[in-house]
């Protein structure tokens, strides 16, 4: 498939861009952007499904998966207690519900998991340390 030279350069300039605002941001932030990734990649797997785009959506809910797993659940203290715990189970439940969305073309699912990451995602942007 051919892609135009100024598609590459963009692309180039968004990676360049995304790894910066990584390298600069702080712990906080992180997290943070991560819960942005995954609500990205759930908005684009909602929509691929909706267009019959099965290997865009496929992409876009592996990419949701491995935020989840790989950095969302990564990045729980495990002394946390209580609170490290239930968000363990809710980010594996999460996991569990995409990879069934995906096996089975179910935007319900994904939308599920919307629906449950918001608050906590929404609740971490209010603990922005000054």
């Amino acid at each position: 498939m051919y892609t135009p030279p100024h598609a590459r350069s963009v692309h180039a300039y968004t990676q360049h861009a995304a790894a910066s605002r990584v390298a600069a941001a702080s712990p906080h932030e992180l997290i943070a952007m991560l819960f942005e990734g995954v609500e990205q990649a759930l908005l684009a797997a909602h929509g691929a499904l909706q267009r019959g785009d099965v290997p865009a959506k496929a992409a876009a809910l592996s990419k949701a998966v491995r935020l989840l797993d790989e950095g969302l659940k990564a990045a729980l203290d495990p002394q946390g207690g209580e609170l490290t715990q239930r968000l363990d189970a809710l980010y594996d439940y999460c996991i569990r519900r995409l990879t069934e969305a995906n096996l089975r073309n179910d935007l319900a699912a994904i939308d599920e998991v919307r629906r449950l990451l918001h608050p906590v995602a929404d609740a971490w942007n209010q603990i922005r340390p000054q």
